[in-house]
């Protein structure tokens, strides 16, 4: 049986260890460098078990590695430019079933997938399609099966050496205290 204290330190380990995966920067400068296609299933792999309402898993990924179709997707918006310069992008597919639920179980296959490439070495920027009629753009550029829908894509890059200079957007967290709150009597 696992002692508590042996317990307490895993657990603070594996917290540490999600704190530093999910607290890594989103990337937008990209190395030419190619994602094998032995990674992305690995990542895959990963996202596969994400958890979703009822099990019903309302995503599919289109793996999108040509300079051509990448510079056509980065055209979708102000939202995906930077899938332009990336050498790869997971596009992520949503069911179109009408369930309040899919958006909310899409978010959370990203996060599984940003997490396993950060894991395997990779860094990535998640990416919003929009206005619907960039989706629709996407799809039919993409060939995708009707019932699915492009809303999102995930550039992804070996990282580049990390840029210098002041980040265009505030840095820093919110606090636990600032964040939780309970029921008020």
């Amino acid at each position: 049986m696992l002692h508590y204290r042996a317990w307490k330190a895993d657990a603070m380990e594996a917290l540490n260890l999600i704190r530093t995966l999910a607290a890594r920067p989103t990337m937008r400068s990209f190395t030419d460098r190619p994602v094998p296609l032995e990674v992305l299933t690995q990542i895959i792999e990963v996202a596969r078990w994400t958890g979703s309402a009822r099990n019903r898993q309302p995503w599919r990924f289109i793996a999108v590695c040509d300079k051509e179709h990448l510079r056509k997707l980065g055209a979708l918006g102000a939202y995906v430019q930077h899938l332009a310069s990336a050498p790869c992008a997971l596009v992520l597919l949503s069911a179109d079933t009408g369930f309040q639920d899919t958006e909310f179980d899409l978010g959370k296959v990203s996060q599984t997938v940003i997490l396993a490439a950060t894991a395997l070495g990779l860094g990535s920027c998640l990416a919003t399609i929009y206005p619907e009629a960039n989706v629709t753009k996407a799809a039919t550029l993409l060939r995708v099966e009707n019932g699915w829908r492009p809303h999102h894509a995930i550039s992804l890059s070996y990282p580049r050496v990390p840029m210098t200079g002041t980040r265009a957007i505030t840095t820093g967290r919110l606090s636990a205290s600032e964040l939780l709150s309970t029921p008020r009597p």
